[in-house]
Order: structure tokens, then sequence, then C-alpha cells
């Protein structure tokens, strides 16, 4: 029994699992919204939302911590364009989309987007 573990298991071993949801928040920083799988997004939801909390204090510190998950390319990104428009914000930076299900296997899909 999983007794209070918290998070999806998304059907992978752990580094997969980190390395799915690098990928994701990448994507999502990258293009301002993805369409994915309904779990898939909710677990995404939690960490780019850390990720965008960190930016938001612009130190060095919080920078190498952001540069360890994500490419310094988006870290640049993050900092300098996304995270100064959330400062008066105190969180919720994302919204999740609900669509129908897809027709291959019947997963229920969802568009997961950044909040002006």
């Amino acid at each position: 029994m999983r007794k209070q573990n918290k998070g999806r298991m998304l059907s992978r071993p752990k580094n997969q699992r980190k390395a799915l949801l690098r990928t994701l928040a990448t994507s999502l920083f990258l293009y301002g919204k993805i369409k994915t799988t309904e779990a898939k997004a909710k677990e995404l939801r939690v960490i780019a939302e850390n990720f965008i909390t960190r930016a938001k204090v612009n130190s060095i510190f919080n920078q190498r911590l952001l540069t360890k998950a994500l490419s310094p390319q988006i870290v640049k990104k993050l900092v300098s364009e996304i995270a100064p428009k959330y400062l008066v914000r105190p969180g919720g930076y994302t919204r999740i989309i609900k669509l129908g299900p897809r027709k291959s296997d019947g997963a229920r899909m969802v568009i997961i987007e950044l909040i002006k």
C-alpha cells in the first residue's frame, strides 16, 4: 500500500518520470502552453509552479538550482521574461483546460498553459 506517498507514478521508474516532467516543463516555458494527458498535466503543474516561484526571487542561488533541472536558455527566459509577470501573484501560474478523450486509447487530454 502506498500510504502517504505523494505524486503520481505515471507508469515509469523515478529517473524516467523526473526526465519526463523536466521536458514537459521546458516545453511549457518555451511555448506557453502544451497539450498532454490529465495526469501528466496535474503533476507538471506542481513542478512548473515551484520553478516559477524560485525564479521570482532572482538570486544566483535560485538560478543555480533551476539550472540543475532546466537548460540555461530556459532558465534565462524563465527569470527574465516569465517570472516578472507573476511578481504580485502569490501562486496559481498555470491553467488546465480539459479537452475530450484521445481517439486512440481514450486518455483524458488537457491543455496546460501559463496564465497571462
